[in-house]
Order: C-alpha cells, then sequence, then structure tokens
C-alpha cells in the first residue's frame, strides 16, 4: 500500500486531531475535547501519521492529556534527554531549564496535595518570584526581576508549558510539564544552581 492509499484512507477526524498534535505538540482534553477524544479512540492511525517523522504520540489519561515524543531509537532521538520536540527545535537555555525544573516541583507538590489528574496548578508570580532569586541571584532591583521572570515565563508559555500571567499575576502550571523532561536531570540541574547559589553566598 503506497503512502497516499494510507493518507486517503485516514479519516479527517485523525487528521485533525494529528495536525494539531504536530501544530502544538499536545492536546489537552479541557481545550480540544473532541481532537482528544479522536486521538484517545485511534492512537494507531495517528501514530501510522506520525511514523515518517521519529515522532510518537503518548495518552495520559488520568491527566486528559496526548503528547508528542520523539520517536526512542529514531535517528532523532540524539541524547534522550528532553522528550517533548517542540522544546528539542530550540535548546533551552540555562534560565529556562531552571525555571522548568522549578515549575516541575510546584506541579508535583500540587499534584501530591490535590491528586493527579485534579485541576491544573495555579501559581501566583509573588509566589514563584523569590525561588528564582534564589537560584539567579539578585538583580538589586525588583522591576528588573519581575522583568526576567515574565520573559522567561513568556517563553516557555510557547511549549504549553504555561498559561499567560493574569491581570491578577497568576499564571497556570499545564500537566504537560511532567512529561517535559527527564526529572533526574531537571533535579541535577536544581541542585547544580543551589550549590552555586551557596558559592555566591559564602563569598
Amino acid at each position: 500500500m503506497s503512502d497516499t492509499d494510507t493518507n486517503d484512507q485516514t479519516p479527517q477526524t485523525v487528521k485533525d486531531a494529528t495536525l494539531e498534535l504536530m501544530k502544538y505538540g499536545l492536546l489537552e482534553a479541557s481545550s480540544k475535547p473532541n481532537l482528544y477524544r479522536t486521538a484517545q479512540a485511534y492512537p494507531d492511525d495517528v501514530n501510522r501519521v506520525l511514523a515518517p517523522l521519529d515522532l510518537t504520540m503518548k495518552i495520559d489519561d488520568v491527566r486528559g492529556l496526548a503528547y508528542l515524543i520523539v520517536t526512542p531509537g529514531s535517528r532523532t532521538d540524539e541524547d534522550g534527554e528532553w522528550a517533548h520536540p517542540l522544546v528539542r527545535r530550540q535548546r533551552l537555555n540555562l534560565e529556562q531549564s531552571l525555571l522548568i525544573a522549578i515549575l516541575r516541583q510546584l506541579y508535583i507538590a500540587h499534584e501530591q496535595e490535590t491528586g493527579i489528574g485534579a485541576a491544573e496548578a495555579l501559581i501566583p508570580i509573588e509566589d514563584l518570584l523569590p525561588r528564582v532569586q534564589m537560584f539567579l541571584g539578585d538583580l538589586g532591583s525588583s522591576a528588573q526581576e519581575q522583568k526576567r521572570l515574565r520573559n522567561l515565563l513568556e517563553q516557555l508559555k510557547g511549549y504549553g508549558i504555561v498559561s499567560e500571567v493574569s491581570a491578577h499575576d497568576e499564571l497556570t502550571i499545564r500537566p504537560i510539564i511532567v512529561h517535559l523532561a527527564n526529572p533526574e536531570n531537571l533535579s541535577a540541574l536544581l541542585n547544580a544552581f543551589h550549590d552555586e547559589a551557596s558559592e555566591r553566598a559564602a563569598q
């Protein structure tokens, strides 16, 4: 069977769900319920379309999430560190990676308190700011520190990790963060930043 024949036999609903996955790297049941249900019902069909791109769809039923990973063992699976292809497309710098590690800690703590699959974690900026300052240092100006944090959050918003900061200076951490990267790598990164911050404080 040719690729053309396969495409011709792919239902339009599956094509729509796959296109959404490729565009954003994820499908959330809360925001795209019909497309999520399609992906959930036809995983083999979706993965058949994704296979030539070295991508695979995974389903997290508990959190209502369908997301893409780089197919393990594929030619694009270079080091296995960042599983999400949208993150791989543009490598994160250390500050972005650090913020992901902090946000992931907060999200896991939220799930431990409210249960896996509960509502997304809502975090005030003022709670996040001191955590970032602890690792990245004090810029000497509250306005500059706010700007640094908001710029980092804006960059991560493009990966579907966080929502936009609301008028009440709050943001939502999205469930994809638990599947974004190897937790051991994130813990090691936090430890490295913590050691560096301790050295700075001792000087």
